[in-house]
């Protein structure tokens, strides 16, 4: 364009352009400012070393979960790692494991286009784009390694559709689609290869407490066994401590996994034995034809389970071991879980603690909670949500617990396999105060000690109350309390300091009420229960017919009736006092449940997945 000029003024100093350079200019204006506006995009978006948590999906390996938790913004972000990418894969949570009624963020080609789009399953398994989008997309790309694929969800949707995040275990499910799809609704998700995966998502954001510089560290680890090619198997290795070894404390542990079977090691825990005994047989071998003496190793050092991370103990407390009336004798525990049935895979995992002869103020101690092991506690079969509660009661401990009360920092849940939830609560005053912890998706084949999102302060005069819920809707007899796992538990072992004498606060059902509950079986019902004095209580309860009114009048009783309390030393023996017939803790004041938080509406969205133009990355 020629430059402008006005009668009798002097010509502009400015450099005239023409129409090309001013259009280069004006695009090059713009590609920059979409430049900023992707990296201003993307700062929200987490790199690499910004996810702590990892976990395989598969037992190949093939599949591979990073995550991160932001507590703030009440969002999970997912990195999920596909070393073999063929024509798409789904990813998900559901209830139990489950892909029917699903929540599920999935990523499909059809041969030609890619898409990823948040949808459910329902009760037949079929596919179905969620109205709502919730899952968000923030990056796809290539590497050497294999495809990575990264979102978020909010903890919270308040979508009927969605799975809501929370605290304790998660089912995560996963599918991989081998061969082209050409929709989202004609993805058959019974004839993928899938699998399900445990976790505990949100993770608690704690402080790592400092390390002191004399610590020293002790691998428990199998000497290079040979894993069973079986699905599963529960591996026993007995470990001896130099003699006279003198106390220490525990203040960290994490685990030791050898490099290629990361997806076959599931748990491992690491057991003290009884310190009454002089000497136990070393053994390494598989856990059911163990010596019958290792079942006396069962004081709880260290546990873990696939996904989770380091263990600290706070840093005004450590677990004593070694030293008098400690044990010189540990055994190690492995589950290993080997579905595809690989043979000839040497291991030597195990837990690697971490200790310091610089004793913290505090020695820690584990103590029970719950229900005692005893079958006057039973589940009717057919059940699919039968509620047992055990008690710690106020009057255990006043008598037990010091003038401070103790601090419970890290919780393990415990049930056997008809165990669906596990919740712990702390009263006082008859009013519930707090969770102590909470698992609405338990499940026994996912055992961890959990810490604990923030401390619970236990004062003489309160009570902890565990409460299980149970399925028995594959049975048909009933289930009675026990060692068995066939038998059932509800447990909490709660970690806390400082140590006190106390070491189980469990309950039970008043035995001679259970007895008046079998003579009233036999005046309304047609089928006698033998009330015989040899017979057993798992007999008679194996007699009773279980119509409405027999299964009614049991939840009623358990709902009312007298406890026999276990307010126990560790020397087994009980604190002094009358502990039968105790009546049950009277609540006047329940916990609301708790609302789910919903995030801020984006507005309108179609239920539509989002093309992802990724390139050659299909396979042929």
């Amino acid at each position: 364009l020629p430059s402008m000029q006005t009668s009798g003024s002097k010509p502009c100093p400015c450099p005239s352009f023409k129409l090309r350079e001013v259009a280069s200019m004006y695009f090059t204006m713009i590609a920059v400012f979409l430049v900023i506006l992707v990296v201003a995009l993307q700062g929200s978006v987490p790199r690499g070393s910004d996810f702590p948590y990892k976990v395989p999906l598969d037992p190949e390996g093939l599949l591979e979960l990073s995550w991160n938790v932001s507590y703030p913004k009440q969002a999970v972000h997912f990195q999920l790692l596909i070393r073999d990418l063929q024509f798409g894969l789904l990813f998900g949570m559901s209830d139990r494991g489950e892909f029917e009624n699903a929540d599920l963020a999935v990523l499909w080609s059809d041969g030609h286009n890619s898409y990823f789009g948040d949808a459910w399953s329902d009760a037949k398994g079929q596919l179905h784009m969620d109205s709502q989008q919730d899952y968000q997309l923030l990056g796809a790309w290539r590497t050497p390694e294999g495809f990575y694929l990264l979102f978020r969800r909010a903890f919270s949707t308040c979508d009927p559709k969605d799975y809501l995040i929370e605290d304790g275990t998660v089912h995560l499910i996963y599918g991989i689609l081998q061969k082209p799809v050409r929709s989202l609704q004609a993805i058959n998700t019974s004839a993928i290869h899938r699998g399900l995966q445990r976790v505990q998502l949100l993770k608690p954001n704690i402080t790592i407490p400092e390390l002191p510089s004399d610590m020293k560290t002790r691998e428990i680890t199998v000497p290079n066994v040979i894993i069973p090619s079986q699905v599963t198997t529960y591996w026993c290795y007995m470990v001896e401590l130099p003699d006279g070894f003198p106390k220490h404390h525990i203040i960290m542990y994490e685990p030791v996994i050898t490099a290629g079977n990361e997806a076959l090691v599931h748990h491992m825990e690491v057991f003290q034995c009884a310190a009454e005994f002089d000497s136990f047989p070393h053994y390494n071998g598989p856990c059911d034809s163990k010596p019958e003496e290792l079942n006396y190793c069962r004081h709880v050092l260290a546990a873990w389970a696939m996904g989770a991370q380091a263990f600290y103990y706070p840093e005004e407390a450590g677990l004593a071991f070694g030293g008098p009336g400690s044990s010189r004798y540990l055994r190690l525990e492995i589950h290993y879980h080997n579905p595809l049935v690989f043979k000839g895979r040497h291991d030597s995992s195990g837990i690697r603690l971490y200790y310091t002869a610089t004793l913290r103020r505090f020695d820690a101690g584990i103590m029970e909670l719950g229900l005692v092991y005893t079958p006057v506690m039973a589940i009717p079969p057919g059940e699919e949500a039968f509620i047992l509660t055990g008690y710690c009661t106020d009057k255990c401990t006043q008598l037990a617990l010091p003038a401070a009360g103790i601090r419970i920092f890290a919780s393990q849940l415990h049930t056997h396999l008809a165990g669906r939830k596990v919740v712990t609560v702390l009263s006082r005053d008859g009013r519930e105060r707090q969770v102590v912890n909470a698992d609405s998706h338990y499940s026994p084949h996912f055992q961890e000690i959990r810490m604990l999102k923030e401390v619970v302060a236990v004062f003489p005069g309160d009570e902890l109350i565990t409460t299980c819920t149970y399925n028995t809707e594959d049975r048909n007899q009933t289930t009675v309390g026990g060692f068995s796992i066939l038998e059932e538990m509800c447990v909490n072992y709660v970690h806390y300091y400082p140590l006190t004498q106390l070491e189980l606060c469990k309950s039970a059902v008043d035995p001679g009420y259970l007895h008046r509950y079998f003579n009233l079986v036999n005046r309304f019902n047609d089928e006698e229960v033998c009330m015989c004095p040899q017979v057993s209580v798992p007999q008679q309860f194996l007699s009773v017919p279980w119509n409405k009114f027999n299964r009614d009048v049991l939840k009623s009783l358990y709902g009312f009736a007298p406890i026999s309390m276990h307010c126990n030393k560790s020397s087994a023996v009980r604190f002094p006092g009358n502990w039968e017939k105790q009546p049950l803790p009277t609540i006047t004041e329940q916990l609301p449940e708790p609302v789910p938080r919903c995030p801020p509406t984006p507005g309108p969205q179609p239920a539509a997945p989002v093309p992802l133009n990724l390139g050659k990355l299909w396979r042929d």
